[in-house]
């Protein structure tokens, strides 16, 4: 499902954690966590986000909905910088982007109810006024994630995993958001919990015109959900395509590592050689111009260091950033 109407657009954002402090004129080392990142999104489409632990994933989503300040950028949704906003107009903000954490028991808080966990966000925000309504609402919302009813007054830890995640997304839908992060919600589930999670965001994304970033670091996992997949590295964009075209021609050497590294049974061609990664991970403490890649890369050259590598489109809704096809 997918809209012609932009509803997210990023352009060039930053976020730097600073350790230690200025000494002697000289600036303190900085992780830079995300490092010139934009894209744009339209209504109703999914983003997967992929990449390795530690690329930015995830501090990506919660920098855009300002859970985390960025260093410097822009974040345009529906129409308006919101990097510019006051903490009145972030927590307005609620309303419209939310979020689905990775674990869904750290994420809730123990000696809250299911109840009270789905009613909170519309108590805080005003949405419902009446004890009743809020009721209500949470009744309703409950039986649209597939919540029996009588765990209205139960609490987290007398839920499993599944249940637990049913929560957290009763509780973003709670403010009737049309932007929702996603990040790696299924992880921590069971192969099979997984899949009805999956469903379950796919057919609210149908019911209610819900656009997703999707964060993952699983690829079979990010082909079943997403229109548009953007790979990261070291806090940089450098893929991004339709998911079918990214699977068919993916471009980046690092990209191609990637698909590599799913496991898919071969009756034939089982001697069929695979590309992987090796050598080091580059530091993200002030990383050196050039591909961050370029280390692990076995199609390295010298036009690879130096200068940071642009993304480029090579086709019609795909972009890369890599020497061979700049």
């Amino acid at each position: 499902m997918s809209g012609n109407e932009t509803i997210l657009e990023v352009r060039n954002l930053k976020k730097y954690f600073f350790s230690g402090k200025k000494r002697r004129g000289r600036e303190p080392r900085a992780v830079k966590a995300l490092d010139g990142v934009s894209f744009s999104m339209e209504y109703g489409e999914t983003l997967g986000v992929v990449g390795e632990s530690g690329c930015g994933k995830s501090t990506l989503g919660r920098t855009i909905l300002r859970l985390q300040e960025p260093t410097s950028g822009e974040i345009w949704f529906n129409g308006e910088d919101i990097v510019k906003y006051d903490k009145k107009q972030v927590k307005a903000l609620r309303s419209k982007m939310q979020i689905i954490f990775q674990d869904p028991y750290a994420s809730l808080n123990p000696r809250m109810t299911v109840s009270e966990t789905i009613g909170q966000p519309m108590m805080v925000n005003k949405i419902c006024r009446k004890k009743s309504e809020v009721e209500k609402r949470v009744a309703e919302l409950m039986d649209t994630v597939g919540l029996a009813s009588r765990l209205y007054n139960a609490y987290p830890h007398e839920l499993d995993g599944g249940r637990r995640q049913r929560i957290g997304i009763a509780r973003a839908l709670s403010l009737n958001p049309k932007f929702i992060v996603c990040d790696e919600p299924v992880s921590a589930l069971d192969v099979s919990i997984q899949a009805q999670i999956l469903n379950l965001l796919m057919d609210l994304q149908e019911q209610r015109g819900l656009t997703y970033m999707f964060i993952t670091h699983n690829l079979s996992v990010v082909k079943h959900i997403s229109n548009e997949i953007m790979v990261m590295y070291l806090g940089q964009c450098i893929e991004k395509a339709s998911s079918r075209e990214l699977f068919k021609n993916p471009l980046h050497p690092y990209t191609q590592a990637l698909l590599d590294s799913i496991p898919v049974p071969r009756l034939q061609g089982r001697n069929r050689k695979r590309q992987s990664i090796k050598g080091e991970i580059v530091s993200p403490i002030d990383p050196a111009p050039g591909c961050r890649f370029a280390p692990r890369c076995p199609r390295a050259t010298e036009k690879c260091m130096g200068h940071d590598i642009p993304l480029k489109n090579v086709s019609e809704n795909h972009q890369v950033a890599c020497v061979l096809f700049n």
